[in-house]
């Protein structure tokens, strides 16, 4: 089961860089611009774990913590991210009942990091969890490693990501904007054919399982495992 993972911060374009990276990974990703918006979201929702800006208008990123937890009695993991440093606002923080702290700016890959180590500290996801089958395919998560009926894949990081994201949402069919937003930085200023390149290169790779990424004329791919 995914995890769902509440993204709050007043600033559009970190929420939309930290959705990219997450949603990649697997990621439920929930949001709202500012405390207001949050706290009516967790009247709804109950996510796995906050990502909160402390700097916001109207409710800062600490007292939406403490209403969260005194009034909504919601126990989630927090992850605080902040453009300042010092140790008080640390220590507030984690005094509040946040469980990380973030200073910006941050490469995505450091929070990823932070939110398993806290996962598995929380027990809602398994430490032991390295290896995904689907169909034919192995995924060594973390040796990003992918094998078909045992035979060595040799993908570049982005095709293991594009292939991982199309096999681990099967029968889901994604845009190529869709692909090209979840694979590729944010700011990536290429065209979609950049997809459709990436896709012919990994069939090639696939050989005689080419045919488990399907083209969906007029939209773009999906992965489909024969029953």
């Amino acid at each position: 089961m995914s995890l769902k993972v509440l993204i709050v911060d007043d600033e559009e374009k970190m929420r939309k860089l930290i959705r990219t990276y997450l949603t990649r990974e697997g990621y439920i990703c929930l949001e709202a611009k500012d405390g207001f918006e949050a706290l009516e979201r967790l009247k709804k929702e109950n996510p796995d774990m906050l990502i909160v800006d402390v700097m916001m208008p109207y409710i800062d990123g600490f007292t939406l913590v403490e209403e969260m937890r005194q009034y909504l009695q919601i126990d989630s993991p927090v992850i605080f991210l902040t453009a300042k440093g010092n140790e008080e606002d640390k220590v507030k923080g984690l005094k509040i009942g946040g469980d990380d702290y973030i200073v910006k700016p941050f490469h995505p890959s450091e929070l990823l990091v932070r939110m398993e180590v806290i996962f598995r500290r929380t027990h809602r996801i398994a430490s032991d969890v390295k290896i995904a089958a689907i169909g034919p395919l192995q995924f060594d998560l973390q040796g990003r490693i992918a094998t078909v009926e045992g035979r060595r894949l040799a993908l570049t990081q982005k095709e293991f990501d594009l292939l991982f994201l199309l096999a681990k949402n099967k029968g889901k069919v994604f845009t190529r904007g869709q692909l090209l937003d979840q694979i590729w930085d944010s700011d990536y200023a290429g065209s979609e054919r950049t997809v459709d390149t990436h896709i012919k290169t990994i069939r090639l790779k696939l050989k005689e399982h080419s045919h488990l990424i399907q083209t969906v004329w007029g939209i773009g791919y999906k992965f489909e495992v024969p029953s």
